[in-house]
């Protein structure tokens, strides 16, 4: 069985998350969404309500597919993480030509840490390749629409988040 490691901070889910984390799925069995944790930041969604948010996109996006997900919290490194639940492909989504550059010295640094991994690169489609989730979250703040940025469940969740 083929696993593959897709980590990110996931906060708020993305439709560019979303269009890398299906492809994941072409060249895997399973796929592990590493959700990262850092002490030091703190998140607008919690790591539940992160998963929640992963889960009810992936049953949104293509039920058959919720069966081969898995999610899990991880801190430190990503090679770690994915050799605890047995990935052999890390995946890493590009945008353009400066996420190429800093992804090539990472898949780099990955290949030295655990050489077993191999780090494979999906290049987002052209309609998702404008979204991150910084703007999507700025946007949601100052009361815009990000229905057209995230997956339902998750415009409703920010819209709630931010009606506060």
């Amino acid at each position: 069985m083929r696993v593959a490691f897709y980590a990110g901070s996931f906060d708020p889910v993305t439709n560019g998350h979303m269009d890398v984390l299906l492809r994941a799925f072409a060249v895997a069995d399973r796929v592990a969404v590493g959700i990262g944790v850092h002490p030091g930041k703190t998140p607008l969604f919690t790591f539940d309500e992160r998963v929640a948010m992963l889960r009810a996109s992936i049953a949104e996006a293509d039920p058959t597919l919720a069966d081969r997900l898995d999610v899990i919290a991880f801190e430190g490194l990503a090679t770690e993480a994915a050799a605890e639940v047995g990935a052999t492909l890390l995946i890493r989504g590009l945008r353009d030509g400066t996420d190429l550059d800093y992804e090539m010295q990472m898949a780099g640094m990955n290949r030295t840490l655990r050489p077993e991994i191999f780090t494979i690169f999906l290049p987002a489609s052209p309609e998702v390749r404008h979204i991150t989730a910084t703007l999507v979250r700025q946007i949601a703040k100052l009361g815009g629409n990000v229905s057209e940025f995230v997956p339902s469940d998750v415009a409703e969740r920010l819209g709630a988040r931010y009606a506060k």
